[in-house]
Formats: structure tokens, sequence, C-alpha cells
């Protein structure tokens, strides 16, 4: 099980990167283009997301299967939701 002082570095860290996403569109010391700001965001959404799933919901204490079920099922998601999209249009 990890420690309080775990949480709290990775608390801290997802604090950093929800600001870092708000100052990417929010912040005119630095000009990014739309498409620059939104690939960045894009980026620390999916490091915060693996953050919070390896760290708040213990995946990464769980047995390696457990970890390729859930990258599968992940993918599995997505290839739906592309396949979704694609029926629409």
């Amino acid at each position: 099980m990890a420690s309080i002082r775990t949480y709290s570095i990775i608390y801290v860290a997802l604090l950093l990167l929800g600001t870092a996403q708000f100052a990417l569109f929010e912040v005119d010391l630095i000009e990014f283009g739309y498409w620059t700001a939104l690939t960045g965001v894009l980026l620390f959404s999916v490091a915060k997301i693996l953050l919070v799933a390896g760290y708040f919901q213990h995946l990464i204490e769980e047995p390696r299967s457990i970890t390729y079920m859930m990258v599968s099922a992940l993918f599995m998601v997505l290839l739906l939701t592309i396949a979704a999209g694609f029926s629409i249009q």
C-alpha cells in the first residue's frame, strides 16, 4: 500500500498538471497556437490518467495480468469509439 507521502506527491503532480493545462490556453507570456496548446492539454491529460489509474486505483500494486486486461479493455473502447465515429459519417 502506498504511503501518505506518495499520495501527497501524486496529488501535487496532478495539481501542477492541471495548472499547466489551464496555463496553455490562458497565460499570454508564451504564445501557443491553438493546436499546440490542444496537443499539450491532451498529453497532460494522458499523464493525469496514468497517475490516477496507477496510484489512486492501485494498478501499480496489482499483478501484471490485471494491468494487461485493463490495457486491452482500453484498446477495445478506443476501437469501438473510432468505429462509431466512422459509422456516423
